[in-house]
């Protein structure tokens, strides 16, 4: 029998199941794999065994950051990809990239330094979860973290303050938005019929954008131009993570799945083939949010059946 899985991760809020993206990216894997977690909200980094989160603890293993937990829970034979073609793999990859690229310091900024956003919502939430004295410390040290990831990412030297790259930050920002937007169309998910790695990942990086009550953000104010993006997370909020719909989806089948883990393998050898994909795409998708997504015979929401969604 499988070793039991506990997860790790910061606690919910803003109607989403944790308001942590890496720790939503694992939450909505596990939902879409069908794999059976244990989840603590742990509300301070330090009492984990490691001090980082989401941690997913199974038997002697201890696995941080949300590739490496997919990629561990995909050896546990919970595998929301086994139906992608190599090419649809490699494109996950790309679009994981311009995530991680484009839209991470975006958020980083818009929560953790933009001052008007921090301490109205994001100190005060960490804060109110931490217990004295590090309700003090704990803020504080994630906003430094995460304006060093910033400068390290994005800055150019000689660089001394964070307004000289906000303009570019938030120009990518947007750019990585209309992509997604455009890829998905008025589809459900991004590769057929169910779920996968790519929709956890977009669901992580965009659902806390989309909902949290920000008194500050002109990105929020893009995102909420891209409807069928917003829609996108509500759907996955009702169909995977309300009280309605709390069953995930089957397994696939022990011989479907061997064959799948031996071709992703294989797919990091397409990567470098593949990552001028996004670059390739047509420069008037990546300036025009209200760009018209084009798709045959779309299909109609999960959702649809709902007379509103929740805010």
């Amino acid at each position: 029998m499988a070793a039991a899985m506990e997860l790790r991760c910061w606690g919910a809020d803003w109607g989403l199941p944790s308001v942590h993206t890496d720790s939503l990216v694992v939450l909505a894997y596990s939902r879409f794999s069908g794999a059976k977690l244990t989840v603590s909200h742990i509300d301070w980094t330090w009492k984990t065994l490691t001090g980082g989160l989401p941690e997913l603890l199974c038997g002697d293993s201890i696995v941080q950051e949300p590739t490496q937990i997919l990629s561990f829970m995909r050896k546990q034979r919970f595998n929301a990809d086994y139906e992608l073609t190599a090419r649809q793999g490699a494109d996950t990859m790309a679009y994981i990239a311009l995530l991680e690229e484009k839209l991470r310091p975006a958020l980083l900024h818009t929560f953790w330094v933009d001052t008007e956003n921090y301490t109205s919502l994001t100190r005060p939430w960490f804060a109110s979860r931490s217990p004295f004295p590090l309700n003090f410390i704990v803020p504080s040290r994630l906003a430094g973290m995460a304006l060093s990831r910033i400068l390290l990412t994005k800055g150019e030297a000689p660089l001394h303050r964070i307004s000289e790259i906000e303009g570019k930050i938030y120009s990518d920002a947007k750019e990585c938005l209309n992509l997604l937007s455009y890829r998905l169309g008025t589809a459900n998910h991004f590769f057929g019929n169910s779920p996968t790695s790519l929709d956890a990942f977009v669901f992580g990086f965009v659902a806390p954008l989309h909902r949290a009550s920000l008194p500050s953000s002109h990105l929020q104010s893009h995102l909420k131009q891209l409807e069928n993006l917003t829609h996108f997370c509500d759907n996955i909020l009702e169909v995977y993570f309300s009280s309605d719909h709390p069953c995930p989806l089957p397994l696939p089948p022990p011989a479907v799945q061997e064959s799948m883990d031996a071709n992703l393998q294989k797919l990091t050898q397409l990567v470098n083939k593949e990552s001028n994909l996004i670059e390739k795409m047509d420069d008037n998708l990546r300036s025009s949010p209200q760009h018209k997504p084009h798709r045959l015979d779309p299909k109609p929401s999960l959702s649809s059946a709902n007379s509103s969604t929740p805010a």
